[in-house]
């Protein structure tokens, strides 16, 4: 047995090398999956007491220049700061996760396109290891998606997901 190894070896080598020879094609990890477009996902502070804040200086995409005012009509809240952000892609065929910080992230699976725009999507958010809320959604251009999270601090925090323009 042991004198048959060294040539299977060289058979299996010498059949990859004539492969590449003849112009296959890349392997596999070259080739990019298909997407349903892109999300920028926010992990944000809502608070009445700016002192609570920490100072972020992070910003909102252009698109979404009226977000705290946005999320004003929806959270009983004065003051709204980003913890962490985070541009993903949505993939067809795999998950996706959204990370804007260590602790709270989003995982994303499409349901495909939307009918009038968009795409259908099934979320999950988790903390840790733990899945502290499942839902389906759909995600369109303009219209950010607010998931209302734990309290913190003497506020609490919200997880914005947006549908990039394209």
């Amino acid at each position: 047995m042991k004198s048959l190894l060294p040539a299977l070896l060289l058979l299996i080598s010498g059949t990859n090398l004539f492969a590449q020879e003849k112009g296959s094609p890349p392997p596999p990890s070259a080739v990019k999956p298909a997407t349903e477009g892109k999300v920028w996902g926010a992990l944000i502070f809502a608070t009445n007491d700016a002192s609570q804040l920490i100072g972020s200086q992070e910003k909102a995409p252009a698109h979404l220049v009226l977000l705290n005012d946005r999320l004003a009509k929806v959270f009983a809240f004065k003051h709204f700061e980003i913890l962490g952000q985070h541009q993903q892609d949505i993939f067809r065929e795999y998950e996706s996760w959204v990370v804007p910080s260590r602790d709270l992230f989003l995982k994303i699976d499409s349901n495909g396109p939307a009918d009038n725009g968009g795409v259908k999507l099934h979320l999950q958010v988790w903390r840790e290891q733990q899945v502290l809320v499942k839902s389906d959604a759909v995600l369109r251009a303009g219209s950010p998606l607010f998931i209302g999270g734990p309290k913190w601090k003497d506020g609490r925090l919200i997880f914005v997901l947006s549908l990039e323009q394209k």
